[in-house]
């Protein structure tokens, strides 16, 4: 059965959590927020499927280093395109 979709989950917080959340500084809610935005953002956001030569021992490097670092290749491939854009 599926859940209503008018019926959202409670949550609660607890007052150690409560006290953390009070002792933020404004920049450090503001980073919070755009963090969070970002994520939101991601996830919203259509990808398109592209082809691109790559030297094989290059891919090859690529997937192995990824893969040792715990990160899937594309993931990988996508987090240095966001941070080249950023500089």
């Amino acid at each position: 059965m599926k859940p209503d979709r008018r019926e959202r989950p409670l949550q609660r917080f607890s007052d150690a959590y409560l006290e953390r959340c009070r002792a933020l500084s404004p920049e450090d809610i503001v980073r919070f927020l755009e963090d969070f935005r970002d994520l939101q953002g991601a996830a919203r956001v259509r990808s398109r499927l592209i082809s691109v030569r790559v030297p094989e021992p290059l891919l090859n490097a690529f997937r192995t280093r990824s893969r040792l670092a715990g990160v899937p290749y594309q993931t990988q491939l996508k987090r240095l395109m966001q941070e080249w854009l950023r500089a």
